[in-house]
């Protein structure tokens, strides 16, 4: 009788063991499939446990992480010296801030940050008219958020409707890029073209053409903290110019 009990006591502790660490590969282990915190300098392909959902369309990162490769034994960094000296002449503030950047972050891929601030830009530009504020916030720094938070209320207390199509970014170069003090600073000019016009509650234009094709040039600064473990770069300060 004793060993009918000690058969299924084993059997019972058996199925206790596998039920456990069942659940705590479901539980308690990370898959690699975790939704990585949102950054604005690399962009990211469609999360596909997101089912389209409209928050995730909303998130686009500008790139800041890249493999390493490795050269006959030694990793070496993607971003070398030699690909900063094709987008800025070495000597130049822009080549200098770059290099900095690259040097003390060990993940910022030149090529890849304007990629991925291009997409950021067409992505606020577009925001902003829709008065989307759950995306801006997403994009902008705290004072940069207020300044477009501002002009939307504005636009809304008169009832206003900003009607703005995105053509497409003509080009998109690098303007400045610095270190200071761990604040990592980049600056991009952006050239591009927009239908945009503005119109009353009645629908009638006030501002602007719905038709015609714009030529706009903006100078925006995007910032990262590289102490920081948050990977996230912010539109920190905007200009246009003429």
């Amino acid at each position: 009788m004793n060993d009918f009990f000690d058969i299924y006591s084993l059997i019972f502790l058996v199925l206790a063991i596998a039920i456990f660490f069942r659940l705590r590969s479901v539980l308690g282990k990370r898959t690699g499939n975790e939704r990585p915190p949102f950054d604005p300098s690399a962009r990211r392909g469609p999360d596909p446990q997101a089912n389209g959902s409209a928050d995730n369309e909303n998130v686009i990162s500008l790139p800041n992480a890249r493999e390493p490769v490795r050269d006959n034994g030694v990793m070496e960094d993607v971003a070398s010296d030699k690909v900063i000296d094709k987008i800025a002449p070495p000597g130049t503030a822009v080549n200098d801030g770059l290099k900095a950047i690259s040097a003390a972050g060990g993940a910022f891929d030149p090529k890849e940050f304007i990629a991925g601030a291009k997409a950021a830009y067409e992505m606020i530009v577009v925001a902003f008219a829709e008065g989307d504020r759950k995306t801006l916030k997403q994009l902008l720094a705290r004072e940069v958020y207020e300044g477009f938070n501002a002009a939307i209320s504005d636009r809304e207390s008169r009832n206003e409707t900003a009607d703005t199509t995105f053509v497409g970014i003509d080009k998109a170069d690098y303007s400045d890029a610095a270190l200071k003090n761990g604040n990592a600073q980049v600056t991009v000019r952006f050239q591009s073209q927009l239908i945009s016009a503005t119109r009353d509650s009645n629908g009638n234009v006030i501002d602007g053409d719905p038709i015609k094709v714009i030529d706009v040039t903006d100078v925006w600064t995007f910032a990262r903290d590289i102490n920081s473990r948050d990977p996230n770069w912010h539109l920190v300060a905007t200009e246009s110019a003429e």
